[in-house]
């Protein structure tokens, strides 16, 4: 089980001096990564045992990634349009999108796990900004009822990544030569999910 902490980094960029807040959460995984969402909400994820001068060096590291992609998503959400729905229509339309993905996603892990092998126990769906799926040492397969909003292959590739975690554990060159034999093309996949995966969302 994970806990969260608010933090900030002070990034000097062109000129001028950014103090970001961050959320740090600390849980058992292996690597380190930060994740910048639409609403620019940065998030720094770590193992369990990660040290604090472990985290300071990897946002030494990736500090000028940290600020050009804040300040993205800044610009991004300033020049988001205003929605024209109402909070009673963003939920209704939101509830009904869940239960498609319900429906679908399981449709989709039965057919692509003749390809991939492994055994899952159960699907859940999920409302999360910025993860798109897991899967748990158990056997439990989590994917974002946001995808429904993307393209069918996008959807597809996630299936399939979260698949080949059953056998493979890791993101190592075995695991992605796994993807590649069921989706050739999956980088493809990849690639929109990290550009476009920020307009996922209901207006």
């Amino acid at each position: 089980m994970g806990h969260d902490t608010d933090n900030t980094i002070r990034i000097q960029y062109q000129s001028r001096l950014y103090e970001l807040p961050y959320t740090l959460i600390r849980s058992n995984r292996r690597s380190c990564s930060i994740s910048i969402d639409p609403d620019a909400r940065i998030t720094v994820r770590v193992p369990l045992h990660a040290s604090e001068k472990d985290i300071r060096s990897l946002l030494i590291e990736k500090r000028l990634w940290i600020v050009t992609r804040y300040l993205e998503a800044m610009r991004q959400k300033e020049n988001r349009p205003a929605s024209t729905l109402t909070d009673t229509q963003r939920t209704a339309l939101e509830k009904r999108y869940i239960a498609a993905a319900k429906d679908y996603f399981p449709k989709r892990a039965a057919y692509f796990v003749q390809f991939t092998g492994g055994t899952y126990n159960r699907i859940t769906i999920r409302d999360q900004k910025t993860r798109w799926g897991s899967c748990s040492a158990r056997g439990t397969l989590s994917f974002n009822w946001r995808l429904m909003l993307a393209p069918p292959a996008i959807l597809d590739y996630v299936v399939v990544h979260e698949l080949c975690h059953l056998t493979c554990m890791n993101h190592s060159a075995a695991f992605w030569s796994k993807v590649e034999s069921v989706l050739p093309d999956y980088r493809a996949s990849r690639k929109w999910l990290k550009d476009h995966g920020h307009e996922l969302i209901i207006s």
